[in-house]
């Protein structure tokens, strides 16, 4: 059954009047969170606030599957590994994966699900949710939902506004305007993130909330809206479903059609020229964590004011956010610093310029610096590597293969390699070979052999690979099979 079958055949569980079906948009870059966060592994990958990602944490608040249907996930491609393993580690089997080639904002990501769904009932809805906001109160969320979905049975197209605790400038705030039901009003007029002394007005007022950018949105409605007011991003969308193709559990959305579609938001090519936009003032709390100074707000703090997540040290700190995922941090008489420490990158600033951490990342860019955009450990649908040390003519990585994973069968043309198993067994192709490797047994893989690692056990195998020769790049590599349907 393909990936539009399984969308065309999901069970109308929700709401009388059609189905609730979670939309995860998961399209994002997070480098306002760097060095933590960066293209290759942005936020909504990370456990930044207890044990669950950010993405874990958001298919979490619609787990209940009396309420919702199983969820549609759009996200940018090079992530689908990520997002089908930290699922599936959740429990959730069932999803609808669509692989974005390009990024083009949240309005036809959405349109995308909406053109989906529409397959499975006409009258379903969709509940909106980027994946790497924060959400902890889920009875609240749930409560809010309910609000909401009287207004959108009637066809009114629901965000959902957060009563401001400051007067922030990094959000779009919205008008309230007149009652429709009650718990739901009309909305008057979007903000889109004013300056301080706007803002300032805006809080006192109190007839204004927050957008938090998340939806719930009646299908039929929402296609009609961007019929009339965003005909170009529907054209593209219905394109890109027309030609789109199961890849494995996902569907891979066509770059051309899709790369014809407008980058814009669900904002911007609808609710601020329709007049079926309400607005539901949300009582859960919310947070989009876009920035350092977000994570230091909500995190746990002692008696300093500082949060202090790894290895830290402090004396005479305070109002600090401190993190390492590497080496020992020590903070010593200072105060509203944030230093975050990972294996290759500390960052050192203050809470007030947190917001402005792009600007670094923008010329790391420049530079061609790698660590703008990848992280040390590289993810692979397999598992994951990590340099360990680069020297002239060689290279140490240590290589993590997940339970039941096994790489591409391949070869170089300019390296020769040694493997060492840490732990767990290793099943090796070597030509016309296979060998099991166990625990401080090794074996070497000449230069041009043909070859395949694989984890053959229940635990995760712990290897160290050494490569010796005169081009090191992850570019030589030819494979002749793959498992992941990566590029041969």
């Amino acid at each position: 059954m393909s990936v539009l079958d399984l969308a065309a055949s999901r069970s109308s569980t929700g709401t009388k009047s059609g189905p609730i079906i979670p939309v995860l948009l998961s399209g994002g870059a997070g480098t306002r969170l760097w060095p933590l966060s960066r293209e290759t592994y942005p936020k909504q990958f990370l456990s930044l606030l207890g044990d669950k990602t950010l993405l874990q944490q958001t298919i979490t608040r619609t787990a209940d599957r009396s309420r919702f249907t199983a969820p549609i996930v759009v996200a940018n491609q090079e992530h689908r590994f990520l997002i089908a393993e930290q699922l599936r580690a959740l429990g959730v089997n069932d999803p609808t994966i669509v692989l974005e080639p390009a990024r083009r904002n949240t309005a036809p990501a959405a349109t995308i699900a909406a053109l989906l769904a529409r397959k499975s009932h006409s009258d379903a809805m969709l509940l909106v949710m980027p994946v790497d906001h924060l959400v902890e109160d889920i009875d609240g969320f749930n409560e809010a939902v309910n609000t909401a979905i009287p207004a959108a049975a009637d066809g009114q197209l629901v965000l959902f506004g957060i009563r401001p605790t400051t007067a922030a400038t990094g959000y779009g705030y919205i008008k309230i305007g007149e009652p429709i039901i009650e718990g739901v009003s009309k909305v008057d007029r979007f903000i889109e993130k004013p300056a301080r002394e706007v803002a300032d007005r805006l809080v006192k007022e109190g007839s204004y909330v927050w957008n938090s950018g998340i939806f719930l949105l009646p299908v039929r409605t929402f296609l009609e809206e961007m019929e009339q007011f965003a005909p170009d991003v529907l054209k593209a969308c219905r394109a890109s479903l027309e030609y789109a193709k199961p890849d494995l559990d996902f569907l891979r959305l066509p770059e051309q059609e899709f790369s014809a579609s407008p980058s814009i938001s669900i904002d911007y090519a609808v609710l601020e020229k329709t007049d079926r936009a309400a607005i539901v003032p949300a009582r859960f709390d919310w947070n989009d964590i876009g920035s350092f100074s977000a994570l230091w707000d909500v995190g746990s703090k002692d008696d300093c004011g500082n949060v202090e997540i790894g290895d830290i040290v402090s004396e005479n700190a305070n109002d600090c956010y401190l993190r390492s995922d590497g080496p020992l941090v020590a903070a010593l008489g200072v105060r509203d610093l944030i230093v975050t420490a990972t294996p290759d990158v500390v960052l050192v600033t203050t809470r007030a310029h947190s917001q402005a951490i792009g600007k670094i990342v923008d010329r790391l860019k420049i530079n061609g610096h790698r660590s703008a955009t990848e992280t040390p450990c590289v993810y692979r649908p397999w598992g994951y590597y990590q340099q360990i040390h680069l020297g002239e003519r060689f290279q140490v990585k240590r290589i993590t293969v997940n339970p039941g994973s096994k790489l591409s069968l391949q070869k170089h043309f300019h390296r020769a390699e040694h493997w060492v198993v840490v732990n767990g067994t290793a099943l090796v192709t070597r030509d016309n070979e296979q060998i099991l490797l166990r625990e401080n047994e090794s074996l070497f893989i000449p230069l041009g052999a043909m070859h395949r690692l694989e984890n053959p056990g229940k635990v995760p195998l712990n290897l160290i690979e050494v490569q010796s020769g005169a081009y090191l790049g992850e570019d030589d590599i030819v494979r002749v099979e793959d498992i992941y349907n990566r590029a041969l």
